[in-house]
C-alpha cells in the first residue's frame, strides 16, 4: 500500500526526533490517511481511495465528489482518477459563467 493520498498527493516527509540533549535521530511523518467510499453521481459509480483527512474536508467543502474532481488539479491526482476526471468532465454539463458587462 502506498502512503500516498490520491486525491492532494500527501506524501510521507522526512525530519529529527530532537532530544533534550539536541540529540537528532531519524524519523518520517506520515499522512494522516484513511480508506474512503466516494460515489460519482455522474457516473454512478463508487470508488474506495485511499485520502488523507485533509482531502476527505477538500471534498466536503466542494459538496460532492464530482464538484471536486472538476476543480482540482491533474498534477495531485493518481492515475486512476485523472481517468475518472476525463469521464465526469465528459459526462457534466458545461455553465458557462454570464459576461460582466461594462459601462
Amino acid at each position: 500500500m502506498s502512503k500516498k493520498c490520491e486525491l492532494t498527493g500527501k506524501i510521507p516527509m522526512k525530519g529529527h526526533n530532537v532530544s533534550h540533549a539536541n540529540n537528532k535521530t531519524k524519523r518520517k511523518f506520515l499522512p494522516n490517511l484513511k480508506k474512503v467510499k466516494f460515489t460519482s453521481e455522474l457516473l454512478n459509480r463508487s470508488l474506495k481511495l485511499t485520502v488523507s483527512n485533509a482531502g476527505v474536508r477538500s471534498v466536503d467543502k466542494k459538496g460532492s465528489f464530482d464538484e471536486f474532481l472538476k476543480l482540482v488539479k491533474n498534477k495531485n491526482l493518481s492515475p486512476r482518477l485523472k481517468k475518472l476526471k476525463k469521464g465526469i468532465l465528459i459526462k457534466s454539463p458545461f455553465k458557462k459563467k454570464p459576461l460582466a458587462k461594462s459601462v
